[in-house]
């Protein structure tokens, strides 16, 4: 009995030795991803510190549709250009920032802006009907929200869009005007059409439109300037006096809300700008895309 109670504790011993080591192993291995963790943590607080906007700001990074000429878009080079990259390109030179330009899916904008992953949505940005949703800027851009068709399509005003198969972005303006419950006006047109197709960027949906998939395309007069200039056989429902638009608007910068400090010193910036000419100066690269009649800052 002695001699069995003997082996039993040998056994046990040796058992509890080997879960020692066990747990020795799987305290390395948390350990290590306790330290691995705490990195990670460290570089999140280190890229934190980096936005502060207290002076000691190093980097300044603007959320854009990459897909959204000539705001900002990719040119042959792969590079990311646009007339509000290069506005912000400006504001960071002169505030010794360095410029993280970071292409992001527009319906995730408010995401990317409340996680941190971006300090603005510059881009084109409407403010009307979200003036209260964000932090503003002052508006630099009066836009319009038009109609594009084939200039063979036999659509010539809103009212033949009766029927019709027309395509808009996801979570843009113009969808926000369709949509729009204080403008009886732009409800009707909606129900009106065969179908609306929301697309994730303009660029698919063009190729839509020349497919024959989709008869109209609603979208910001700017961009519809561009795609205009890169293709033949299209126009923009207009009609007299601009009757044919859909909606106007102002585009701004959108900051957190909340974030008035930052905001303050990229308005400061982009207004010693407009003093000294230099925004005139990069709005006239754009003016094939009529953004010299559009811009309203210093006006």
């Amino acid at each position: 009995m002695k001699k069995g109670l003997a082996l039993f504790t040998a056994a046990m011993m040796m058992f509890g030795l080997a879960a020692c080591g066990q747990n020795e192993d799987a305290q390395q291995t948390t350990g290590d991803a306790t330290v691995t963790e705490t990195e990670a943590a460290e570089e999140t607080k280190a890229a934190a510190d980096d936005s502060k906007d207290d002076g000691e700001r190093t980097t300044f990074t603007v959320g854009f549709d990459a897909e959204f000429p000539p705001y900002g878009f990719m040119d042959e080079s792969g590079d990311y250009v646009g007339f509000d990259l290069d506005l912000a390109q400006e504001v960071c030179e002169r505030q010794g920032w360095e410029l993280k330009k970071q292409p992001i899916n527009w319906d995730t904008k408010d995401m990317e802006l409340s996680s941190g992953s971006i300090d603005c949505i510059w881009n084109g940005f409407t403010m009307n009907g979200r003036e209260d949703a964000y932090t503003w800027s002052v508006p630099y851009v009066d836009n319009s929200q038009v109609f594009v068709v084939a200039e063979d399509s036999g659509i010539a005003t809103k009212a033949d869009l009766a029927g019709k198969v027309v395509g808009v972005q996801a979570d843009s303006s113009a969808l926000a005007a369709l949509e729009d419950e204080e403008s009886q006006e732009n409800l009707d047109l909606a129900a009106s059409f065969s179908a609306l197709n929301q697309f994730a960027d303009y660029n698919t949906a063009f190729m839509e439109l020349e497919a024959g998939s989709i008869d109209a395309l609603a979208m910001d007069i700017g961009v519809a300037n561009y795609q205009l200039n890169q293709r033949e056989g299209y126009t923009i429902l207009t009609g007299e006096n601009e009757e044919e638009y859909l909606a106007t608007e102002q585009y701004a910068i959108g900051f957190l809300l909340g974030n008035d400090e930052l905001k303050d010193t990229v308005e400061s910036t982009l207004m010693e700008m407009v003093d000294d000419g230099t925004f005139a100066e990069i709005t006239e690269k754009y003016a094939d895309y009529g953004l010299v009649d559009a811009v309203c800052l210093g006006k």
